[in-house]
């Protein structure tokens, strides 16, 4: 023997018992609202509170099967290991490669100096080193 089917409940607006809360919000008006704005306004862009510094490029193969590998080095010591992390990350999506932290050095996959030399100019570092 079954037991009798749930009853269903309608969830429809224009069904009798939710009918009336189709304009429930219609009538109320809050004072200091801002319009209904799709863009957020653009975030001021990032000072950052130091001089960035100066960084040597180095385009190593030793040690690694033949591949070639550019080193970022000697960053200043007052940046913090969370800004280089930062600045690996953003290199990483700029080359589309990979990229590794070793003791305050950056190493990116591949043969990229011009890529990784531009991005780092544009972050305001001093660049020296490999001319490509």
């Amino acid at each position: 023997m079954r037991p009798d089917p749930k009853k269903r409940i309608e969830t429809t607006p224009s069904q009798p018992p939710l009918a009336a809360l189709g304009n429930a919000f219609a009538r109320i008006t809050l004072p200091n609202l801002p319009d209904n704005e799709t863009t957020p306004p653009p975030a001021p862009p990032i000072k950052h509170p130091c001089k960035m510094g100066r960084v040597v490029l180095r385009k190593e193969k030793a040690h690694r099967a033949g591949k070639t590998v550019v080193v970022v080095t000697d960053f200043a010591p007052h940046l913090p290991d969370s800004l280089i992390e930062a600045l690996a990350k953003k290199l990483r999506a700029a080359c589309n490669s990979g990229a590794a932290i070793k003791s305050r050095r950056i190493e990116i996959q591949g043969d990229q100096i011009p890529k990784v030399r531009h991005l780092l100019q544009a972050e305001g570092f001093e660049v020296a080193g490999v001319i490509s």
